[in-house]
């Protein structure tokens, strides 16, 4: 059953679905919205942006709009979307501190698994979540949007200590982590040097490399798997050439592009182009 919030004077939209809708993506296809999906009773088979994911029994899975979704198989599923009229991610950033985590983290998928504790925490605030939409009133667009804020705030406090990213008052190094991953998401398409992005944080680059010294990933290769993501969606799902798609993610010259995404996936743009015209 699909519980939905429509707020005509600014065009905001919140939903809360199940099964059914989540069987509207048996065909790839971009989400559009922010967009949870939580397997409950039993793993749910997905594809995000070509990737095979199996989701298991008590996890949520994040994902933005401009994401490709298919799904495979599954049942239990309660699925939340909402767009940025309901919801402004950007805007709420200081509220509820997702972006680069939980949204728009780039290249790494935020699966947050429930233990048995927080599947109760979660299914309380479900039930709350389905009460207000039954309740129609001059605040239930304001209860709606606290409710969604509570439920980032604890989603991405499970991410952050599922990845180790303890905060604390002296501590800005989650901070940094998420302003990079959210500025990488606005200006790899243009910008692919650790120095722009250390200039825009007023760090050196050396910093910005140290402080990631934990995550197995250089601030350089974060830059390089997000622009190789970005190739990956466009060959999948675009007739674009891959001098095309070398040009929007900023190489004047197909060959680096072709270089560089050769060596994060042992394939040349066009044998993967290949292989997944081979798989549809």
């Amino acid at each position: 059953m699909t519980h939905t919030f429509k707020e005509f004077s600014t065009d905001a939209l919140f939903k809360i679905g199940d099964d059914v809708n989540l069987k509207a993506f048996s065909k790839s296809q971009q989400v559009e919205l922010y967009t949870f999906i939580w397997a409950n009773s039993e793993a749910i088979s997905l594809i995000i942006d070509s990737v095979p994911l199996t989701l298991p029994p008590n996890s949520i899975l994040a994902l933005t709009p401009i994401q490709y979704l298919q799904y495979i198989k599954g049942n239990d599923i309660i699925i939340y979307q909402f767009n940025r009229e309901f919801y402004c991610i950007k805007d709420h950033d200081q509220e509820v501190s997702c972006v680069g985590i939980l949204f728009f983290g780039n290249t790494n998928i935020p699966v947050i698994h429930l233990d048995k504790k927080e599947q109760q925490k979660f299914n309380m605030l479900h039930e709350v979540f389905i009460d207000e939409l039954e309740t129609e009133d001059n605040i239930q667009a304001e209860m709606l949007r606290m409710l969604m804020a509570r439920f980032i705030i604890k989603s991405t406090r499970l991410l952050k200590a599922k990845n180790g990213l303890v905060e604390t008052p002296k501590s800005s190094k989650v901070d940094l982590l998420r302003s990079f991953n959210f500025l990488v998401e606005q200006h790899f398409k243009q910008q692919h040097s650790v120095s722009f992005y250390a200039d825009q944080l007023f760090k050196s680059p050396k910093t910005l490399s140290n402080n990631f010294a934990k995550l197995n990933r250089s601030p350089l290769q974060i830059i390089h798997q997000r622009i190789v993501l970005e190739a990956k969606r466009l060959l999948t799902y675009t007739d674009k050439t891959a001098k095309e798609i070398a040009y929007e993610v900023g190489f004047e010259d197909a060959s680096h592009l072709s270089r560089l995404f050769k060596k994060y996936t042992s394939q040349s743009p066009s044998e993967f182009k290949k292989g997944t015209k081979s798989l549809s």
